[in-house]
């Protein structure tokens, strides 16, 4: 496999503090990629740089083999890297439809009904398609939030704690579209604190603690990796 995304001494501070400290990683594609760590370990500014809400201090990303480091948000997304965020922003007085096609606008207008319908279909939302978003449950948000992404047609997907406080079916309605979707070949890269979750979905784990990461490897090497049981799972190293 090659990579897609590929990411060198990564850096951010704010006021003194080092958000994300020197990261340096890779994806392949068509993997599915689980970051994991403690609250302010800076997996959520890792995603801002990534995707142009920040601007990196030093460092680089390369995304299918181009420098997007200073690239703003459009660019990034317009190149094929597209992210949730931890609070869906959606157009809540809007249908669930349209909040779909809204999405759209910058990309296939035209294609946009007919791919919203397949979107539809996949987050299992057909049924609540004229429904206000505003009206949905937290998890159906949360669904309609990844639906958006989707509607850009991401070759790579960040996704932000889309299954937080999601009821199991719904939790198991994004799984079941994630793999759909890394059978075509869509690669993501996923921030989850529930880590059943990430045992059952991710290819590899990346952990990480105060702005670094400490640990990569699959679920069961990072789970007996000594940084990651006292970093993340509050362990005491002996």
């Amino acid at each position: 496999m090659s990579s897609v995304l590929e990411v060198k001494e990564l850096a951010r501070s704010f006021g003194g503090i080092s958000a994300v400290d020197g990261v340096t990683f890779s994806v392949d594609q068509a993997e599915i990629v689980g970051i994991i760590g403690p609250n302010g370990s800076g997996k959520s500014t890792l995603f801002n740089l990534l995707t142009g809400v920040h601007k990196a201090d030093r460092g680089h990303v390369m995304l299918f083999g181009q420098d997007v480091t200073r690239k703003p948000s459009h660019k990034i997304a317009r190149a094929g890297l597209s992210r949730t965020f931890q609070l869906p922003a959606l157009f809540v007085n809007m249908s669930v439809r349209h909040n779909l096609w809204a999405a759209a606008v910058q990309g296939d207008w035209h294609g946009a009904p007919s791919m919203a319908e397949d979107v539809l279909e996949l987050l299992d939302l057909a049924d609540v398609a004229e429904a206000l978003a505003g009206s949905l449950s937290g998890g159906q948000q949360r669904l309609l939030e990844m639906g958006r992404v989707l509607m850009q047609a991401p070759r790579i997907v960040l996704l932000d704690e889309v299954a937080a406080g999601v009821h199991p079916r719904l939790r198991q309605t994004i799984l079941k579209a994630i793999r759909e979707l890394r059978a075509k070949d869509t690669t993501f890269l996923i921030i989850e604190h529930d880590l059943e979750l990430t045992q059952d979905i991710c290819d590899r784990m990346i952990v990480m603690d105060a702005g670094k990461i400490v640990a990569e490897g699959t679920f069961d090497e990072i789970t007996h990796d000594p940084q990651v049981m006292e970093a993340y799972l509050g362990v005491p190293v002996e």
